[in-house]
């Protein structure tokens, strides 16, 4: 049977790209060469809903960005993510700064994306730890944070609730066009697919390649970034930017929807779409210009430090659009920041200025936008608590000290139509692992409750990718109940 629409990545493009095609009654299939979704580009960024201020005007970045802003409210409470729409402030902290400031105001207005202009006492009346030499700035109200992990987990997991098909760990190979189909070889198979939407990320230039030869590229930005461990109180209330640059949004300090604070990232082109190793040079590059924005960073909370790298476009705005050989390929490349908050909008844009025209589009009467709530204790009242332990005494069962994750979160992960297959996996979902101690308490629980589901042994369970096994060996045999 031919696919109707064979997905190649899931991250958070390809996984809205996924739930949105869900809709209506085709056969959608998404191919992932990791071993979960959102694996790569879409797990280390800033995770901020950028309002749409800064793209250049009549960009697809500025279409797709406002656009897509707006809908995260709606979105998230439909996928139960966590979001906050807490805006983001941008400052001006020397006087030369002004005339680009009110540049960006201009460009603001022009993307139809409105901004509320402060002095400094107003913006410490906001954020009353910006640093000193502050002298105003603008509040984007519409802007916001979301978690990214959920995001990108919950919306596959209600596309593949919905009808779309999912397989991990199989990397595109070759691609032969026959005019009305694509075969598409991977390392597991061959799929016949009338469309393919190529949303590879960081190796969608690589993909577009085997359709057509193509006039532009993919530059892997890699950005690192500092993360501090929740605070007793809060340092600050929403993102801190400074005025954007050639390099983009510039090393801004910003809460996370757990609260954690994080400053970052730098950005720097490089050759490796691999490489994620971070350095102390860039590292104290990112601290100093953090302490531009805010003062009183308690550097000393950092828990980790970690990089992503992004998939920046030659043509300097996002790669959307059919293949000029066969407009049933479509490229969705090149979505580098604002590329998060745009997710939504572009795949509504894709579908409706592409797929429509290729594809006969009918709605299902069955579709349902909602995913199944996840539970998550630690934001549950004492008494809804209780009641879940009655009923499950694993839910009373701690792994997670720091982050208070329970061995029934974990396990109702497992029961999801797109569930954790590694320790990771297991993290970006449900947090064990992301407090203070970094997994060093309840790393080998997860790894024993993983090794339990899919009934392997303890060796073989992976901690992220194939092949990424923490636990080599058993020097004595233990029996677990």
């Amino acid at each position: 049977m031919k696919n109707d629409v064979l997905i190649i990545g899931a991250g958070v493009t390809g996984s809205l790209l996924a739930r949105e095609l869900a809709k209506y009654d085709l056969n959608v299939v998404v191919i992932e060469k990791e071993n979960d979704v959102g694996n790569v580009t879409s797990s280390a960024n800033s995770a901020i809903v950028h309002s749409g201020y800064d793209p250049k005007p009549g960009s697809l970045k500025a279409l797709l960005n406002h656009r897509g802003c707006l809908k995260y409210p709606k979105l998230c409470d439909e996928l139960d993510v966590s979001f906050s729409n807490c805006g983001t402030l941008t400052l001006v902290d020397d006087e030369s700064q002004w005339p680009q400031f009110k540049a960006l105001l201009e460009r603001s207005k022009e993307n139809g994306v409105p901004v509320e202009v402060l002095n400094a006492e107003q913006v410490r009346k906001l954020e009353p730890n910006v640093a000193d030499n502050v002298l105003g700035g603008f509040l984007a109200k519409e802007a916001g944070i979301v978690n990214p992990f959920e995001l990108v987990v919950h919306a596959m997991e209600n596309a593949v609730d919905n009808g779309v098909k999912l397989h991990l760990n199989e990397e595109v190979i070759s691609i032969k066009d026959n005019g009305d189909y694509f075969e598409v070889k991977t390392n597991q198979a061959i799929y016949e697919t009338k469309v393919v939407i190529n949303a590879a990320g960081l190796y969608s230039d690589k993909v577009a390649s085997m359709e057509e030869d193509i006039d532009w590229h993919i530059i892997p930005r890699k950005g690192e970034y500092i993360l501090l461990d929740r605070l007793s109180t809060p340092l600050v209330s929403r993102p801190i930017f400074p005025l954007p640059s050639e390099k983009g949004k510039g090393i801004l300090v910003a809460p996370t929807t757990a609260g954690n604070v994080f400053m970052g990232p730098s950005s720097e082109p490089q050759e490796d779409k691999d490489d994620y190793s971070t350095d102390g040079a860039t590292l104290a590059n990112v601290r100093s210009n953090a302490f531009r924005l805010v003062k009183n960073i308690p550097t000393r909370e950092t828990i980790r430090v970690f990089a992503g790298v992004r998939a920046t476009p030659s043509t300097h705005d996002f790669v959307i659009g059919p293949s000029k050989k066969n407009d049933k390929f479509i490229n969705v490349a090149g979505i580098e920041s604002p590329g998060l908050a745009s997710s939504p909008a572009i795949a509504e844009y894709v579908i409706d200025n592409f797929v429509s025209k290729v594809l006969e589009l009918k709605e299902k009467k069955d579709f349902n936008p909602r995913v199944r709530k996840h539970i998550k204790m630690k934001l549950l009242s004492k008494e809804e608590r209780n009641r879940l332990i009655k009923e499950n005494p694993d839910f009373g069962k701690v792994v997670c000290n720091c982050e208070t994750v329970s061995l029934g979160e974990i396990k109702d992960e497992l029961s999801r139509s797109v569930p954790p297959h590694s320790i990771k996996g297991v993290k970006r979902r449900t947090r064990a692992g992301f407090g203070r101690c970094q997994g060093g308490y309840c790393l080998g629980i997860v790894s024993m409750t993983l090794a339990n589901h899919y009934h392997i042994d303890e060796t073989e369970v992976d901690y992220d990718g194939l092949g990424t096994n923490l636990i080599i060996d058993e020097i004595k045999k233990v029996k677990h109940d």
